[in-house]
């Protein structure tokens, strides 16, 4: 199944949210709506990925909810693409067309956050403690 069918797919599950909400509630979700549903799968996503890490207890938890859970995520990017009009084929293309020049400048020699090859000298690692803070949505912090 491509990019497109999904979203197809995802379209017609929140058409059929639209009209079951117009007639329990009398309204539709918000975009904001949608992102804070799209926070909240995260946050079982997240409790799911410990519990297949041993690190928690989930109850009715395992592969099947794993599955589940990354489905209703990948659901809410395509929604909220479509909610804010986003060519989600292209930007993704794109993001990683940049992430693939950034990371393979650092590769050969690059400066951090750098695209360009920089001088040969070894990169001091700072503590965390000492990284500096960045702004959100910078290209060369990597995935968030």
């Amino acid at each position: 199944m491509d990019l497109d069918e999904l979203q197809r797919r995802a379209l017609r599950i929140h058409d059929l949210y639209d009209e079951l909400n117009l007639r329990e509630r009398g309204r539709v979700w918000t975009r904001e709506e949608f992102m804070l549903g799209f926070v909240g799968d995260v946050g079982d996503l997240a409790k799911l990925v410990m519990a297949e890490e041993g690190a928690r207890e989930v109850p009715g938890g395992g592969r099947a909810a794993l599955e589940h859970e990354l489905a209703d995520c990948l659901w809410s990017v395509l929604i909220l693409a479509h909610r804010y009009d986003v060519d989600l084929d292209a930007a993704f293309l794109r993001t990683m067309d940049e992430l693939d020049r950034s990371i393979s400048g650092r590769r050969v020699g690059g400066r951090p956050g750098s695209d360009e090859p920089g001088s040969d000298e070894p990169v001091r690692e700072q503590p965390v403690s000492e990284q500096p803070v960045s702004a959100p949505g910078r290209r060369d912090d990597g995935p968030v």
